[in-house]
Formats: C-alpha cells, structure tokens, sequence
C-alpha cells in the first residue's frame, strides 16, 4: 500500500518475462480510479519491439517511456523517465524480473536495490523486493519501488468509474438498460450504437468521410472501455474463487 502518490508507472518488459496485457489494464483502471497519472515503462527494449504494445494504447491518455538496461545509464528513456518523474512521488508497480530494481538503481544512485533474472521454465521473476521502499530523486521528488506481483485486484473499482475513463462513452452507456454489461455480447447495449454513429448518436450534418473517421474513433474507445471493463471482471472472479 502507497499514500500520498500522484504517479503510477507501470512497468512492463518486452521479452523475458513477456508482457501481458491483463496487468496493464487492471492497473490502469486502477490509476484512473485513484486520481494518478499513468506511465507506461517498457524496458529491455533491446529485446523486442514496442509498436505492438504502443499501438494497443494509443486511445488511452497513457505516456509511454522506452528503457534498456543495456545501455545503463546513457539510456535516453531513463533520463526521459528521471525528467518526467521530477517533482512527483511515484509508485512502480509491475511482475517480478520486469527492471523494477533495475530502474530503481539507475535513477537512484546508491539505491541498491537487488536485481534477479526470469525463470527460464516458468517465464517469471524471482521476488528480489520483498518490501516497498521510498527513494529521494535527486531532481525532487520521491518514488516507490514495490515488490513484484503476481495479480492486481480492483474489487474497489465500479462499471462508473471505468466508463468515467471515456466520458462520451459514458454518455451513451446512459441509453443502456439497467444492469447491461456493457460487453460485445449483450444484445441491447447502446455502445455499439454509438460506435456506429446511428440511432440517437449519428451525426447527419457530417461529410461520408468524416463520419467514417468518427465511426473508427468511437469504435476504437468502446473497445477501450471493454478492455477495462474485462480487467475488472477478471480480477472480481479471481478474488472470488480465492476466498
């Protein structure tokens, strides 16, 4: 538990241990859900390529910071992160064997932080942090190495406050019936209404091309809010069978 944070970095390895996006979605529900602004850390970009990734989250208002151990501290994604952390108490949150530590040292001087490696069988990390700790930037500010997860619950996130993510689409959800899902396969959801742009949500007085652009965008921010809507399901049902 971290109080008093403004920041979520969220980070996430490339290759070795591969990234999920599961995780990515359940702590993003949870950085909208508390105030904080999320960032998206990738590191061992050495490894793999990020456009993949990049590209699955582009409709949300996530910045996203490449890093490479590799490099150390000549990384220009480390410097941009230590600039975009300045002045901010931050929290990273991610698997274990994702650079967590890593990061930590190389922002930290003198941190020492202990690093490990990813399990070859299992494609895990080994936990190398078993507490969370707060380190001083020396550019102001203050962040929070935590232990690594193994899965991140949102029992404390509703169906609002996830639509309140994509404001729009939170209006239309507001022609839905009580109760709707808000997923693909409820019948009488407004949402794929409005990804369409007909019904009580076309806009008449725009050109075929214009309405095509506006049609891409609404349907692009539905699948959005379901991605989320998923991540919160997900982590329900997994809280329940573990009680």
């Amino acid at each position: 538990i971290v109080a008093n944070a403004d920041m979520m970095c969220i980070v996430v390895a490339l290759a070795d241990p591969p990234p999920r996006t599961g995780m990515i979605d359940r702590c993003l529900v949870a950085a909208f859900e508390a105030g904080l602004e999320p960032l998206l850390v990738l590191t061992k970009a050495d490894l793999a390529s990020a456009d993949e990734l990049i590209a699955a989250y582009e409709d949300f208002d996530v910045r996203v910071v490449l890093t490479s151990a590799e490099a150390g501290e000549a990384d220009p994604g480390v410097a941009e992160l230590r600039d975009l952390l300045a002045g901010h108490w931050s929290v990273l949150v991610g698997h274990s064997g994702v650079g967590k530590s890593t990061l930590i040292n190389l922002l930290v001087p003198g941190a020492g932080r202990a690093t490990g490696h990813v399990n070859e069988v299992t494609g895990r990390g080994r936990h190398t942090s078993t507490s969370s700790e707060a380190f001083e930037l020396e550019t102001g500010g203050w962040i929070v190495d935590t232990p690594g997860v193994r899965s991140f619950g949102l029992g404390h996130v509703s169906v609002a406050d996830v639509l309140g993510v994509f404001p729009d689409v939170a209006e239309a959800a507001a022609w839905c019936l009580p109760l709707c899902s808000h997923g693909e396969e409820e019948p009488s959801c407004a949402l794929d209404t409005y990804a369409r742009a007909t019904g009580p949500f076309s806009i008449d007085e725009a050109g075929a091309e214009d309405v095509d652009q506006l049609r891409q965008g609404r349907a692009s921010r539905v699948a959005s809010v379901r991605r989320l809507l998923e991540a919160v399901a997900t982590a329900e049902a997994a809280s329940k069978a573990a009680r």
